[in-house]
């Protein structure tokens, strides 16, 4: 029997005696090979220490259970391998009973949301419009343009102008326009 086994039993007599600072050892020896295994299957990290810490609780209660001649890695991979699907059941009963609420709230407030959302549109557009009134002939017509679909060189034309005025003053126009759509929200 080499040292390692003999201070493993040692460590499990002890505490089965009655003597908890004994599970010490086998926590330090055995810690970060069930971390890694834990971490090895789950997605988030975060879990890691309170599943492990669950591992060491259920392996501290069963110890007595546990037979001298049996791997320990072994036997405390396994309390570890169900600790995780007992998560991963749990967290899934989690998951789809948060997905059942999102869906009744979802519909319980839906209508109300869709009328928020239409009043506040309506709200924005009577305001945007307001202050597509209140700019210069010319910015105006450059803006009616845009919203109509025309393009750059149509639109010069008809104004009898280049191009590159009416980008820059379209440019200036929106400039304008968000200045004045920030002002009636402030």
């Amino acid at each position: 029997m080499n040292h390692d086994i003999e201070a493993l039993h040692a460590a499990i007599d002890e505490v089965l005696a009655g003597h908890r600072d004994g599970f010490r050892h086998i926590v330090r020896e055995y810690g970060l090979g069930v971390r890694g295994f834990i971490a090895s299957q789950l997605y988030h990290l975060d879990d890691v220490d309170d599943l492990a810490q669950d591992v060491f609780l259920a392996a501290f209660e069963a110890l007595g259970s546990y037979r001298k001649g049996d791997d320990f890695g072994a036997w405390i991979r396994g309390i570890a391998r169900n600790k995780v699907k007992m998560y991963f059941r749990t967290r899934m009963r989690r998951e789809n009973a948060m997905e059942r609420f999102r869906s009744e709230v979802s519909e319980v407030v839906e209508a109300d949301l869709e009328k928020a959302s239409l009043a506040v549109e309506d709200e924005q557009l009577a305001r945007l419009l307001h202050c597509i009134s209140k700019l210069p002939d010319k910015m105006r017509r450059i803006i009616q343009g845009g919203l109509e679909g025309q393009k750059a060189q149509a639109l010069a034309e008809a104004m009898e102008s280049s191009v590159a005025v009416v980008y820059v003053t379209n440019h200036r126009a929106h400039k304008l326009l968000r200045e004045c759509m920030q002002r009636k929200v402030a």
